[in-house]
């Protein structure tokens, strides 16, 4: 099974080209863990079962003997539609089948295996009703442009054999024998691949630093601590193509002269463990990983490192302190990571998403990927879109695409209500609520174009909010978040966190003065001055800007008493429309505390002094005779 050299490497791939020609049809079940918790591996027995009831040989993966003409029946990666899930692909028609269950496998197998036809019931529909049988039609897709995410939902996840078939490893190759380190770093300079991790720190900078150290011993560390609220795309690639990450990190292995990596997983991403783990093995059997990789005299061993699940443990002094066993917990800088970073040796560390834009950059080249996005930005970026929107999933578009577009164009609209804010980048990388009236909905996804406005791409979490939503209970939620997680190894975080957060409570709970906006902008300003790490110094984030953009809220809280969202029990006031009351007595006789009182065919009336606002009034009344003021 060894591969070791180029050519036997190039040779197998033909192979495994022409094994996968045999497969008359292929079935790509959506495996991710969105789907997997929606019955996807049920679907999967079920169509296994009747694929060799049928009399059919059922093909699973490229290393069994081919069989001619066999069905192709795999667990891909997350196709990304995680609202149109379980996902279900037909190959090589490009069907894609929605929401489908257990009872749909009969007529999958009967009209689109046996027969050509398609089950009408189980494509996509929009709001026009237009129908839509191809994946790539759907306008959720074809606004997209996938590099990082080029294969998941694309190929079997758990099969080394059909990522080198795609063409996968090949760029390790051209690496090992056509590139020196130095053409491999000029090569990703060039490119201006970012970091897409956080602040975008450029990719080749961080390499020709790490390359430029003596230290004979030097490691490349995969963040794969995906913390943020709301964010999935580097699980998802983790899941769905985990040779990718694997081959990204190789390259910058022969990059910087690094001869060990370890990827830091969150343990609440065990699928992603699992694939990882069967992709090392697989990969080490092949002769991809270990010593003399291709027979090129050059080694390079990974291993996994699970997180706990610590927030901080995204930041990179804490995440390698963590992968030595330590307390996860930042540290003072100078020196940096390139210098002094694992084991107190040069470290090149990138998330996922950035080792998986490495392959395809060494394969066509710096000039391909700047072809996508604007100067300085290139390339795509993968979002997490989910909250009030129609689509919600993991997409990935060029730089430079706007928020409308992402929103209207892929993500259906907005849903529950008019547009209202968007979080982007989680309250590490950043959050910004925007307001429609001030066009921001035409802002530029990239990395330069967030700063102007304050703000960062983050790690590429975005959260779409409708006018029902109040911000000063988004900025609390994520204070909530920030002040939990806090390591609490300096004062500013820990104590400063804490501290807004009381404040925040009390203008949800209508106890803020105008005072508490002042003081909480005075905290803001202090925190992110003087946190000790990255972390801690965009905590304030969520509160700064939603003060910028929403600070009438803000007033409307503290000054009013009032919620203008209607969202804070405590600021909210339930009142019964005589208009609409019948007089029934319901709403009296479930009050908990008696604050209702009436006569019966009469209107009944509230009692504001001894309202709990519990709100079982509301929830009981037939008539919708309590409003909320």
């Amino acid at each position: 099974m060894r591969i070791n050299t180029r050519e036997e490497l190039e040779a197998k791939r033909k192979v495994l080209k022409q094994a996968l020609s045999t497969q008359y049809k292929q079935i790509l079940i959506c495996a991710g863990t969105g789907c997997v918790a929606g019955g996807s591996l049920d679907i999967y027995a079920r169509l296994q079962e009747l694929i060799e009831a049928n009399g059919l040989n059922c093909s699973v993966t490229l290393e069994e003997e081919p069989h001619d003409p066999s069905i192709g029946l795999k667990k891909s990666g997350c196709h990304g539609f995680c609202e149109m899930g379980p996902l279900l692909r037909i190959e090589p028609m490009g069907w894609l089948y929605i929401k489908v269950t257990v009872e749909d496998c009969e007529d999958i197998i009967e009209k689109s295996i046996l027969g050509d036809e398609v089950v009408e019931r189980l494509v996509y529909r929009d709001q026009d009703g237009n129908i839509y049988k191809e994946q790539e039609e759907i306008p959720f897709y074809r606004q997209q442009t996938r590099v990082a995410l080029e294969h998941c939902g694309q190929i079997n996840a758990e099969s080394i054999a059909e990522y080198i078939a795609e063409g996968g490893y090949s760029a390790v190759a051209k690496a090992l024998y056509d590139m020196t380190s130095e053409d491999i770093v000029n090569e990703i300079t060039e490119s201006c691949l970012r970091g897409r991790g956080g602040g975008g720190f450029p990719t080749g900078r961080k390499w020709a630093q790490v390359l430029r150290q003596e230290e004979e011993t030097k490691y490349v560390v995969c963040n794969g601590d995906e913390g943020d609220p709301g964010a999935f795309m580097d699980r998802s690639m983790m899941e769905g193509d985990p040779h990718r990450v694997i081959e990204g990190m190789i390259i910058a292995g022969i990059a910087t002269k690094a001869t060990h990596g370890y990827i830091y997983v969150r343990a609440e991403y065990p699928l992603a463990v699992s694939r990882l783990q069967t992709a090392i093995e697989q990969a080490e059997a092949y002769g991809l990983l270990g010593e003399n990789i291709l027979n090129s005299g050059f080694g390079f061993d990974l291993k996994i490192s699970q997180g706990a699940g610590a927030f901080v443990c995204g930041e990179g002094s804490a995440l390698t302190a963590s992968i030595e066993g330590n307390r996860g917990m930042p540290r003072v800088k100078p020196p940096r990571t390139v210098e002094k970073g694992l084991f107190e040796k040069p470290t090149v560390l990138n998330n996922v998403e950035t080792f998986c834009n490495v392959p395809p950059i060494i394969n066509k080249g710096a000039k391909w990927y700047q072809t996508m996005g604007p100067e300085k930005n290139h390339g795509t970026k993968a979002f997490a879109l989910t909250g009030n929107v129609q689509n919600t999933g993991l997409i990935e578009v060029p730089m430079g695409t706007t928020l409308r577009e992402v929103i209207f164009d892929i993500g259906g609209g907005v849903k529950g209500g008019d547009f209202k804010a968007v979080q982007i980048g989680g309250p590490s990388g950043g959050c910004l609520c925007i307001s429609a009236t001030e066009n921001h909905l035409d802002l530029k996804l990239d990395f330069d174009s967030l700063k102007k406005v304050g703000a960062m791409i983050g790690s590429g979490g975005l959260v779409v909010m409708n006018d029902k939503s109040c911000m000063v209970e988004v900025a609390k939620f994520f204070m909530n978040f920030t002040q939990n997680e806090s390591c609490g190894k300096c004062v500013p975080c820990r104590e400063g966190t804490k501290r807004m957060l009381e404040l925040l409570t009390d203008i949800v709970e209508g106890r803020g003065t105008l005072e508490h906006i002042d003081l909480l902008e005075e905290l803001a300003q202090t925190i992110s001055a003087t946190a000790l790490c990255g972390l801690g110094k965009t905590a304030a984030f969520p509160v700064v800007s939603t003060l910028k953009y929403f600070r009438d809220e803000y007033i409307a809280h503290v000054v009013d008493k009032k919620c203008p969202a209607g969202q804070c029990k405590a600021l909210v006031s339930l009142q019964i429309d005589p208009e609409l009351c019948k007089g029934c007595s319901k709403c009296s006789r479930i009050c908990p505390v008696g604050a209702i009182s009436g006569e019966i065919k009469s209107p009944y009336k509230i009692d504001q002094s001894k309202c709990i606002k519990c709100g079982a009034c509301k929830d009981c009344c037939n008539f919708h005779a309590v409003i909320e003021v």
